[in-house]
């Protein structure tokens, strides 16, 4: 730590929404050129504590200090000026403007004393702070062709060219591969020798134990603990934040895989050539690659959510047509994306709204929804999986992350698939809720539905995963029995080199 007094400290914060304490006398500080990880199950408080320090939300209670001095920031912008900046997990950018425009939202370069905007400086200086990251990526590409983890990293490029004095992060790597992870790593500890403060939330354990030097948990709106990180451990951490032990991070897999319920030949859509693979009836097969290797582009494409994919799919010995979503549900396919809040939730209808979209049919008597099978079918599911709602007409969008993916699992289970495809299943999602995730994934196995689970994750595609298959560049790099898979295997493979 550069100095000893904190630039920011946080005394005895109390909240409250509608008579429910969010947050009960949480003290939180940082130091300058320390790493900061502030942990906590989804519902935790964790955005709530980052939100009343950003002028978002104002305290009810408790005082605010930042470089020795009692401050209340009125809003966002206050806090931005002052040095404080903030990488949000869901990410706000405008989806039809540059990737230079969103980065200078609401502070454009203008010609000189006119107010008209300079596109040219402001597409070099995007550029040079995206060279920075090591990032290749066009400033004039508009934002919504990028992926999730371009999306993130303009986000991260805008943060550090702010010359912050403090950066928070939140979940800043959810949509990262191995590679920009290692990047961003690289330039978060390059500014600490700078003397920048980072407060860090992040559900990746190994993350935290990797670059924090303390640890803050929370727990039902309430400090826990903190500790320096090199004086705890992996589990001492999930039991502050569960209160429990959580036992094995990855549940023992039970299903013995069976026949080939899926088989696919020559699939090929836009960079994707030529794939073929199976899946068995119970089975779980792990897709890893690096980010812009293909993975999800095959599994739209299976979906019949790209046009103009071309190749054979047999589902159970028979070949199927699948040039839609529609045409996929009706066979059986369901597809978790992975951006749930884009593509997976309507963020604005009710739980019960969200679980019923894909399954109208089965609660529907001549075009009518039938109420009692409505609510039937969305209590079943809801006890099923254990999500934490208020009631069945609590807005989606209201939720945590944890229980929002468990919305969208619901609603694909809600079909009674025979192939139901993950692309990220928990990206964003606390240990406690991954973990939940897991079992729900056994359970499907157990009684025959085939899994393709699309992740990031190395520790999780490892400890789900039956077998193992690695893109590289639109193509099938590779294929690993899970006895024989490791990092070492997976990596080498999504590089392109030999394994």
């Amino acid at each position: 730590m550069a100095e000893a007094r904190p630039v920011i400290e946080m005394r005895d914060i109390h909240k409250s929404f509608f008579n429910v304490q969010v947050l009960k006398g949480v003290s939180f500080d940082l130091y300058p050129g320390e790493i900061h990880a502030l942990m906590g199950e989804n519902g935790a408080g964790k955005s709530t504590l980052i939100k009343i320090l950003t002028g978002i939300y104002k305290k009810d209670r408790g005082s605010i200090f930042y470089k020795g001095k009692e401050t209340v920031f009125n809003n966002p912008k206050d806090a931005e000026r002052a040095g404080l900046s903030i990488i949000h997990q869901e990410l706000n950018n405008i989806p039809y403007m540059s990737v230079a425009e969103n980065f200078f939202l609401g502070n454009p370069l203008t010609r000189g004393k006119t107010p008209l905007i300079d596109m040219k400086k402001m597409i070099e200086e995007t550029k040079r702070a995206l060279d920075a990251l090591g990032v290749e990526l066009d400033p004039e590409k508009p934002m919504i062709e990028c992926s999730v983890g371009e999306q993130q990293m303009v986000e991260i490029a805008r943060a550090i060219a702010r010359k912050s004095e403090v950066i928070i992060m939140d979940e800043p790597t959810s949509a990262l591969t191995d590679r920009e992870i290692e990047t961003l790593f690289n330039v978060i500890l390059e500014l600490k020798k700078q003397g920048i403060g980072f407060i860090y939330i992040s559900h990746r354990m190994e993350e935290i134990f990797r670059i924090s030097d303390r640890v803050t948990v929370m727990r039902d709106g309430q400090w826990i603990g903190t500790m320096k990180t090199k004086e705890t451990s992996f589990d001492e951490v999930i039991r502050m934040m569960v209160g429990r032990k959580l036992g094995e991070r990855f549940p023992k897999r039970t299903a013995v895989p069976g026949e080939v319920r899926l088989r696919v030949e020559n699939l090929s859509a836009g960079r994707v050539k030529g794939i073929h693979f199976t899946v068995k009836r119970g089975e779980i097969l792990g897709v890893a690659g690096l980010m812009g290797s293909g993975r999800t582009e095959i599994m739209q494409a299976l979906f019949g959510a790209v046009k103009g994919a071309k190749g054979t799919v047999y589902l159970d010995g028979r070949p199927v047509q699948i040039k839609n979503p529609a045409d996929a549900i009706k066979n059986g396919i369901g597809f978790v994306t992975e951006d749930r809040k884009g593509q997976g939730l309507v963020l604005d209808m009710s739980v019960r709204e969200n679980l019923t979209l894909p399954n109208l049919k089965k609660i529907s008597a001549k075009s009518l929804v039938v109420k009692k099978k409505e609510l039937q079918f969305v209590d079943r599911l809801i006890s099923l999986l254990r999500i934490k709602t208020s009631g069945r007409e609590q807005n989606v969008k209201s939720l945590s992350g944890g229980n929002q993916q468990k919305v969208v699992l619901g609603k694909w289970i809600g079909i009674e698939p025979k192939l139901l495809i993950l692309d990220e299943p928990t990206r964003g999602v606390d240990v406690g809720a991954k973990k939940e995730i897991y079992e729900i994934m056994n359970k499907l196995t157990e009684k025959g539905v085939s899994i393709i689970m699309v992740s990031s994750e190395l520790p999780e595609i490892l400890g789900m995963s039956d077998r193992i298959m690695v893109i590289h560049e639109g193509k099938i790099a590779a294929v690993f029995p899970r006895e024989e898979a490791t990092q070492e295997k997976i990596m080498t493979a999504a590089t392109g080199g030999k394994v």
